[in-house]
């Protein structure tokens, strides 16, 4: 699958943000206590990435669509991805070793990410 640059730069974007939320975290414990949050912020992260794949999906197959095909489409695919973040928070906030806080914070990347796409793009 290719995919587009944008969606490259998300990726990347996603990965620091999550490195610094980490890193942030392992300075403020100071010991092995930063464990959920570093379980949290990957799982929130990881689905952040499925959900610029998706997005990227989805954007490829819609301009190649029908047009009233399209509009169903485009918002069962959102449908699916805000069902996946609505899913590892449920999770990040049920299961006690994951920490509800690190799992925000890496569903929020996904967000920072597309602000920083915004700033960053040379156009």
């Amino acid at each position: 699958m290719k995919l587009s640059d944008s969606a490259k730069k998300m990726t990347h974007f996603i990965c620091i943000i999550a490195l610094l939320c980490i890193l942030g975290s392992v300075i403020y414990y100071r010991s092995l206590s930063f464990l959920p949050f570093f379980y949290g912020v990957l799982a929130g992260s990881f689905v952040s990435i499925v959900k610029v794949f998706l997005l990227d999906r989805a954007v490829d197959k819609v301009i190649n669509m029908e047009q009233r095909h399209a509009g169903g489409y485009a918002g069962i695919s959102y449908l699916l991805r805000f069902g996946l973040s609505g899913a590892v928070l449920i999770l990040g906030a049920v299961a006690p070793q994951i920490s509800l806080w690190g799992t925000v914070a890496g569903i929020f990347a996904y967000q920072l990410a597309a602000y920083g796409l915004k700033f960053c793009s040379n156009d």
